[in-house]
Parts: structure tokens; C-alpha cells; sequence
């Protein structure tokens, strides 16, 4: 349940809801809002359920949701619909019966929008079979019908064209993109025809060139077919693999296959369908049976108000005080003997439910294998009337080969789990043996002691009258419910029937003089659609021609700008230019020796001159630094040697020092002995 109403509250709070629910503020909604928020689901599915609950009564706003989740092939769980709680749980906003329909609605909306949208259409109109004698109504009825399977051809032709990617712009565009390429290529093939017909022997040439062209298309063919039948060699070398997989799988099976493992599973395949005849489908069918009966009560009943739904609650509240008195008493006068079988009884309980859940979980298992033989034998002559034989495809066999993994895992636990329901249900079966024989020492001991007392036979004889009167008071219960029910099912039918009638009659008459406008119009639709469709077309080619037109003197534009910027600033610097030589020439032609000192040539030439003087200089003190360098390093060396030789005199003045003083000590210690 937790985890159902998390997937609830993550749905509710992602587009187009978003309700910012958190686990405890869904929770603790109230009735109303809870029932607001199953309608708010409902008007995204369904555009028509987009509706304030508070402006309409519960009755109607329960019959509105109740239609839509019968279109939309909602089933209520099996608590709710044999307690008979699903009506009026919808109408006080019960959490069990709204949460369940919130889950299931929020699983599938797409598809559930759409299946609402197709109800619209696809939903017969129910008309009494008396209506029908009328010829105009039986015909307007057959012209309904003709409409409602042509819709349904329509609609497959659009999902078709939705899914195959394809889309009215693309096509014009290629359409006008290929005209354009043909009037090209008309024009290239004119001006080759005007080149050739120049050429001498051009005729030969052009058939020499058509016949070059037929032998590279046979070519290309033959290379086609070559490589289909490289396809179906492959393919058939798949298919024998395959085969001798089958053939090896078989032989297995067979060598396993011995008369006892045969009837064991023949056994226990006629116990698993002995049980799904005699005890599940009964109980299933018993099920549909009772939630139609009360959903047929639930529409055949008034609408409810308040004071209704308060009476309803004591009774309810009264019911539930019996049963606690009843529980009470039952606990009271309760036998030692059924306490000690309680526990068996909740594990015979258990039992049953898990066969159940299991023959369900092997129904469906049985259903969808019947769904993929089914789809298996679809494509199997799909492909065997393109091809003539069967194909399947890598991808195919990976899907198929991932399947059968995930069958055989599945398969795996199933089994492990039948082994441990035999093992369980042979445990069962030798308690409930134990506790027959229990059972019959019981019932002699009771009859040894009802002859001792003589009232032989007194507890058969009472159970079988109590069995006889409940089946009797049932009976008469059933009997007189079926009546009631069928007296108050043919007045309502009857009632419906004269409303039909007396509703149908106007609008009948409307619809003669509305049948032959709708022709017109669908007429006069057809002819204004083809003018638009073919104008539209002319328009959408002049309006292509444009663009591309506009497209190409755009490019230019822009080439020309750039092209006139660039010769622009080419021409500012050579005007920058021409600019400086005119002043150079002015500087060096000129008398004046200031100006002609600011040329650059001038200029150059000091710097020249400077740079030169400066080399003399540096040349002259290197001729230096060589001739003296000799002289130099040997002065050096003799600067190094006597540093060395004043570090060594150093050396042996601290050592001679020390010396002394440590001799002029232990001269003072000497004294110092002799004076003791």
C-alpha cells in the first residue's frame, strides 16, 4: 500500500498536475478534496470531466465518474465489489475505493486519454429493437454504423501516418527541392545536347554510352543478387543451426521423456485444469455475476441525500453491534476442540489462497504463451508471403533469446515454488487425514453415548433439519428478491422505453431535414478543400522559390560588404603610406639641416654610426681582457694560495693555544694533590 501511494503522490506532483503532495498531506486529504483530486485526474484524461464537485451533487458527480470508468474498462477490486462499498465509498470519498482508482488511473494516461477520445465515437447508441421496425430510423441507424467503421478505418490510417514519420512540410520541401533538381538537370542535359550534336559521329557515341550504361546497371543487379543470395545463405545456415538446436533439444526431451514422467504431468496437468474448471472459474464467475447484480441495484437506486446516507450509517452501526455480540457469544460457548483446529483451519486458509494466486499467475502464463504463439504465427506468414520462407531477424532473435532467459529464471522459481506447495499440501493433506480420524472417534463416541442415553441418532437428525431450513429461508430470500427486482426492472423499462419514444420523435424529424443539409455541406467542405489544398500548393512552391531566391542575394550581399571593407582599409594604408615617403622626401630634400636631420634616414644612419663607435670600444677592452688575462688568473692563484696559508696559520694558533691551557691545568691539579 506504501509503495502505492508513493508512485500516486510522484505522479500527482509531475506535469500536468502539480499538486506538491508529500506522503502525509495526500494522506490526511479530506473526502471532498480527495475526491477533487480524482476528478482533476479524470479531466486531463477526459476534457468534458473538468468540473468543480462542490457546484454539483454527489449523485450526479458520482454517476459521471462511475460512466467514465466503465468506459475506460476500470474493474473495482473484488473487496469492494462483493461488501457492496463501491458506490457509496465513491461517494464519501473513501481512501480504500479512490486510492486504488488513483493508481490505476495514473499508471496509463496516454493510453486511457486516447480510449476516452475513441468512446466518443466508437460507443454505440443502444435504440430498442421497436424503433428499428421504422425504416427512416433503421436507416439513419445503418448510416450511423457505416460511419462509426469508417472512423475506425480513419483513425488507422492516421496512427499509420503518426508513426511513419512523415509530415506534410517535408514532403513540399522535397517536392519543390526535386523540381528544382529536374529543371536542372533538364537544362544540363540540354547543353550536353547542343555540345554532342557539334561532335561528328555523335549518334554512335550516344549508343555506345547507352549500352555502357545497360551493362553497369546489369552489373549492379548482378551484384544485388549476389548479395541476396550470400543473405539467404546465411540465413538458411542460421535456420539448419537452429534446427539441429531443436533436433538435439528434442532428443533430450525424448531420452527424459519415459511413461511414468508422462502420466505424472498428464496427473497433475488434469488436477491443475480439474481445479480451474470446478472451484476458480465458478468462484470468478460468481464474482462478475454478483458485481453486476449490484452494479444493476446501484443504477436502479434513487438518488441519495444526507438523511439517506445517515440512516444507512446506523444501520450499518447497528449491524456491526450485532456481529460483536454474536462474535462474543460464539467466543463464550466456544469448544476447546475448534481452538485446537483454528490453527489448521488459517493454514488450510493460507493454502487456498496461494493455489489461487498460483492458478491465476498460470491463467495469465497460459494467456500470454497463447499471445506470443498467436503473434509467433502472425509473423511466421507475414513472412512466408513476402518471402516464401521464415525470416527472423538479429535483433529478433536477440529479443526472443533475452525472453526465453528471463521465461527460464521465471520458470526456475515457479517450479521451486510448486515443489514447496506439494511439500506444504502433503503436510496438509496428512493433518487434515489425522484430524478426520480425530474426528470420527468423535462422532462414534458421541453416538455410543446417544445410545447409552437412547436418543440414537438425535445429532444427524438436527443437522440435517437446520440444513434444510436455512437452504429453505434462503430460497424464499432468493425468490422474492428475483421477483422484486424483475417487477421494478420492467416498470423502469417500460418508463425508459415511453421517454425514448416521446424524446426520439422531434429529433427524428429534425434529422430528415439536417441529413440532407449535412450533405451540402459536406459537399460544398470537399470542393472548398480542394481549392485550398491546390492553392495552397501553388503558394507554398512561389513562397519556396522566394526564400531560396532571397537566400542567394543575401550570400552576395554580404560577400559585396565584406569585399568593401577589406579594399576600404587596403586603401587607408596605403594613403598612410604615401603619406610617410612624401614627408621623407620633403625631410631629405630639404635645406634646412633641423629638417633634414628628422628623416628617417638620417636617423638610421646616427644610430648606425653610434652603434659602430660602441663596437670599437667593446672590441678594444676585450683585446684588453685578453692580454691580461694570463696575468690574472696567475695572480689569483697566488691570492688563493695565501689565503690557504693564513687559514692554516690560524688553525695551529687556536690548537697551540688550546694545548696550554689544558697543560696549565692539570698543573693546578698537581698542586692541589700536593697541598693534601
Amino acid at each position: 500500500m506504501s509503495e502505492q501511494l508513493k508512485f500516486i503522490v510522484e505522479q500527482l506532483n509531475k506535469e500536468p498536475f502539480r499538486k506538491n503532495f508529500n506522503l502525509i498531506t495526500f494522506d490526511s486529504l479530506e473526502p471532498m478534496q480527495l475526491l477533487q483530486t480524482l476528478n482533476d485526474v479524470l479531466s486531463e484524461i477526459d476534457s468534458k470531466q473538468d468540473i468543480d464537485i462542490r457546484e454539483e451533487l454527489p449523485e450526479q458527480t458520482v454517476k459521471r465518474m462511475c460512466a467514465l470508468l466503465s468506459t475506460l474498462k476500470y474493474k473495482p477490486s473484488a473487496n469492494s465489489s462483493d461488501v457492496g462499498t463501491f458506490g457509496q465509498g465513491l461517494i464519501s470519498g473513501s481512501k480504500p475505493v479512490v486510492h486504488p482508482i488513483l493508481f490505476w488511473l495514473l499508471q496509463k494516461v496516454p493510453e486511457l486519454k486516447k480510449r476516452a477520445y475513441l468512446s466518443r465515437f466508437l460507443v454505440k447508441l443502444e435504440v430498442p429493437t421497436e424503433f428499428l421496425q421504422d425504416d427512416v430510423i433503421s436507416d439513419t441507424y445503418h448510416q450511423y454504423e457505416e460511419l462509426v467503421e469508417g472512423f475506425k478505418g480513419y483513425h488507422k490510417e492516421c496512427e499509420q501516418l503518426r508513426t511513419s514519420g512523415f509530415s506534410t512540410a517535408e514532403i513540399r520541401k522535397d517536392i519543390g527541392a526535386m523540381e528544382e533538381e529536374k529543371d536542372q538537370l533538364i537544362k544540363r542535359v540540354e547543353r550536353l545536347r547542343k555540345r554532342v550534336e557539334s561532335v561528328s559521329n555523335h549518334q554512335r557515341m550516344l549508343e555506345q554510352a547507352r549500352q555502357l550504361r545497360v551493362e553497369k546497371e546489369r552489373e549492379e543487379s548482378l551484384a544485388n543478387q549476389k548479395q541476396e543470395q550470400k543473405n539467404q545463405l546465411f540465413q538458411a545456415e542460421q535456420r539448419l543451426q537452429r534446427s539441429q538446436q531443436q533436433l538435439k533439444d528434442l532428443r533430450q526431451a525424448a531420452t527424459d521423456n519415459n511413461p511414468e514422467s508422462l502420466m505424472r504431468r498428464l496427473e497433475e496437468e488434469i488436477k491443475i485444469n480439474s481445479y480451474m474448471v470446478s472451484e476458480k472459474l465458478p468462484k470468478e464467475l460468481e464474482g462478475m455475476r454478483q458485481t453486476v447484480q449490484y452494479l444493476q441495484k446501484v443504477a436502479s437506486e434513487p438518488a441519495m441525500g444526507h438523511a439517506d446516507l445517515q440512516e444507512l450509517e446506523d444501520k450499518i452501526k447497528e449491524v456491526d453491534a450485532q456481529i460483536n455480540q454474536l462474535i462474543e457469544k460464539k467466543m463464550m460457548r466456544s469448544d476447546p476442540m475448534d481452538d485446537k483446529l483454528t490453527l489448521y483451519r488459517q493454514q488450510a486458509s493460507i493454502i487456498v489462497r496461494k493455489k489461487e494466486a498460483k492458478a491465476e499467475e498460470l491463467q495469465e502464463a497460459r494467456e500470454e504463451l497463447a499471445a506470443v504463439e498467436r503473434e509467433l504465427r502472425q509473423r511466421n506468414n507475414q513472412t512466408q508471403s513476402s518471402d516464401g520462407e521464415e525470416v527472423i531477424r538479429d535483433d529478433e532473435l536477440k529479443r526472443l533469446v533475452a525472453r526465453m532467459r528471463s521465461k527460464g529464471t521465471v520458470y526456475k522459481k515457479k517450479r521451486q515454488e510448486i515443489a514447496e506447495m506439494k511439500a506444504e499440501y502433503g503436510v496438509l493433506q496428512r493433518t487434515e487425514e489425522i484430524l478426520r480420524q480425530r474426528h470420527e472417534t468423535v462422532l462414534e463416541k458421541l453416538k455410543t453415548m446417544e445410545a447409552e442415553k437412547g436418543i440414537a441418532g438425535y445429532s444427524n437428525t438436527q443437522e440435517e433439519l437446520e440444513r434444510v431450513s436455512a437452504i429453505k429461508s434462503e430460497l424464499d430470500e432468493k425468490k422474492g428478491r428475483t421477483l422484486d427486482d424483475m417487477s421494478e426492472m420492467v416498470k423502469k423499462l417500460n418508463a425508459m422505453i415511453v421517454e425514448k419514444k416521446s424524446a426520439l420523435a422531434p429529433i427524428i424529424k429534425e434529422l430528415r431535414s439536417l441529413r440532407q443539409r449535412c450533405q451540402e455541406l459536406n459537399q460544398e467542405h470537399e470542393e472548398k478543400k480542394v481549392q485550398y489544398e491546390s492553392c495552397a500548393a501553388g503558394l507554398e512552391s512561389n513562397r519556396s522559390k522566394l526564400e531560396e531566391d532571397v537566400k542567394t542575394l543575401r550570400e552576395k550581399i554580404t560577400q559585396d560588404e565584406n569585399q568593401y571593407h577589406y579594399i576600404n582599409s587596403m586603401s587607408q594604408i596605403i594613403e598612410m603610406q604615401m603619406q610617410r615617403a612624401s614627408d621623407e622626401m620633403k625631410a631629405y630634400v630639404s635645406s634646412d639641416p633641423q629638417e633634414r636631420k628628422k628623416a628617417v634616414r638620417e636617423v638610421y644612419m646616427k644610430n648606425i654610426a653610434e652603434q659602430e663607435l660602441l663596437g670599437k670600444k667593446l672590441r678594444e677592452k676585450q683585446k684588453v681582457v685578453r692580454e691580461s688575462h694570463s696575468a690574472n688568473m696567475e695572480q689569483m692563484k697566488l691570492w688563493r694560495d695565501l689565503e690557504q696559508l693564513m687559514e692554516c696559520k690560524k688553525q695551529c694558533f687556536i690548537r697551540a693555544q688550546s694545548e696550554a691551557s689544558i697543560g696549565q691545568v692539570i698543573q693546578e691539579g698537581g698542586e692541589d694533590r700536593l697541598v693534601l
